[in-house]
C-alpha cells in the first residue's frame, strides 16, 4: 500500500476550497448550508409531528436472499457485487474482496436501545465473509461507520487495508484495524494492483454535537485492471460528478445512494434522490455526445434498510426504476439487489 497521492490540490500552496480556514472542511459548492442543526429541529420538532406520513410496507417486502459469494477469491477479471444491506457492499473484484462502508450492527446510533433500528438483517453474516482485503469507508455517520462491525472486521482479517478519508484513520486504529491510510479529495494510493482515489462527495461529518465536519467525506473509484467501479456512499448531487467520470470513468458498475431524501427542504444538500442519482449516473458514464455506454450498470443503495427519513422505504426502488426508463436506458443494466443478492458481470 502506497502513500496517498495524485493530488489535485497539494501542488497549491492554497488550502483546497473543501478545507475550512479554522480546521476541518466544508462542502465548496454550498453556503454551509448542508443539514444544519436548526434545520433538523424544525424537521423533527415543528414539522415531522403534524405531517400524515405515508405508510412503510411491512419488512417482507424486502427478501434477504443467499449471496453467491467466491471462496476464496473471484479469479482474473471476473467481479461480483453482493448488496450485504444500505451502503455495506462486498465486491469481488479480479482476486480482491473490498468491502464498502461496514455496517451491521441492529442500530445506527450511539447506543444500542434507541435510534434507527434495521428493518432487514444484512445479507451476509460476519461468518460468510471471504477474507477480506479492504475496507472502504466514506465518512463518520453511524449508519456509515459502526465502532461494532469496524472492531469484527479488523478481528478477523487483521490484513485488511483500510482506506479512510482525512481524519479517520486513528478511530479505526484504535478498534484494531492495522494497516490505514487517509486520504484527502483527488488523492490516489494503490493495494498491490487496485488503484483507489479518494473524490469529493457532497455531505458533511459528525458523531455528536462538538465534530461538526471535522473529518472529512468523500467518494471512492477503483481501478483493477480493465474494471473500473464508482462507489459514492453518501452524497448530494454537486458538480464534480461529472469530472470524477471524466478523469477517472467510465465505470462498469456505479454504486449511487438512492435513498434518505424527504423533506427535500432539508435533505436535499446532503441526499440524492432517486432522479438525481440517474442523472448524475449519465453524467459519470456518458459519451459527452450521446448516451450513456450500453454495458454500464447502476447498483442502487442506501435505502430499505434504516428509517432515517420521510419517504417510504419501498418508495425508492421503484422512483430510481421509473427515472432509469425515462432515461432511455436498458433496463438489464439497473441492478436493484435483494439483500443478499450477488451478480456477476
Amino acid at each position: 500500500m502506497n502513500e496517498g497521492r495524485g493530488s489535485a490540490t497539494s501542488a497549491s500552496p492554497a488550502a483546497p476550497a473543501h478545507h475550512r480556514s479554522e480546521g476541518g472542511f466544508r462542502n465548496p459548492w454550498l453556503r454551509e448550508r448542508s443539514a444544519r442543526f436548526g434545520g433538523f429541529l424544525r424537521w423533527v420538532l415543528l414539522e415531522r409531528p403534524f405531517k400524515q406520513l405515508p405508510p412503510d410496507p411491512d419488512p417482507s417486502v424486502f427478501p434477504v436472499v443467499e449471496p453467491r459469494l467466491v471462496y476464496p477469491r473471484a479469479d482474473g477479471a471476473a467481479m461480483t457485487v453482493t448488496w450485504v444491506g444500505h451502503a455495506t457492499v462486498l465486491l469481488q473484484l479480479g482476486g480482491l474482496n473490498i468491502v464498502t462502508d461496514p455496517m451491521w450492527s441492529e442500530r445506527a446510533s450511539p447506543v444500542g436501545f434507541a435510534g434507527p433500528r434495521r428493518w432487514v438483517r444484512p445479507g451476509v453474516s460476519f461468518a460468510q465473509l471471504p477474507p477480506i482485503d479492504v475496507v472502504l469507508l466514506t465518512h463518520n455517520h453511524y449508519d456509515h461507520l459502526d465502532a461494532r462491525s469496524v472492531r469484527e472486521l479488523a478481528e478477523r482479517f487483521p490484513e485488511a487495508c483500510w482506506l479512510v478519508p482525512l481524519g479517520l484513520a486513528e478511530f479505526v486504529r484504535r478498534r484494531g484495524a492495522r494497516k490505514v491510510e487517509q486520504l484527502d479529495w483527488w488523492n490516489e494510493t494503490e493495494v498491490g494492483d487496485l488503484r483507489a482515489a479518494c473524490v469529493p462527495a457532497q455531505h458533511f461529518s459528525g458523531r455528536g454535537l462538538a465534530d461538526r465536519n471535522a473529518t472529512l467525506w468523500c467518494g471512492w473509484t477503483l481501478t483493477k485492471g480493465e474494471r473500473r467501479v464508482f462507489f459514492a456512499g453518501d452524497s448530494g448531487y454537486h458538480p464534480e460528478f461529472r469530472v470524477i467520470g471524466e478523469r477517472y470513468g467510465p465505470f462498469d458498475v456505479t454504486l449511487l445512494p438512492v435513498g434518505a431524501y424527504e423533506p427535500a427542504w432539508f435533505m436535499q444538500p446532503a441526499h440524492m434522490n432517486p432522479e438525481e442519482a440517474v442523472r448524475v449516473f449519465c453524467e459519470m458514464n456518458g459519451n459527452r455526445d450521446g448516451p450513456p455506454y450500453n454495458r454500464r450498470i447502476m447498483v442502487p443503495i442506501h435505502y430499505a434498510t434504516f428509517k432515517l427519513t420521510d419517504e417510504p422505504l419501498d418508495e425508492p426502488p421503484e422512483r430510481t426504476r421509473q427515472a432509469w426508463l425515462r432515461a432511455g436506458l436498458p433496463p438489464e443494466n439497473l441492478w436493484v439487489l435483494a439483500h443478499g443478492e450477488t451478480r456477476a458481470l
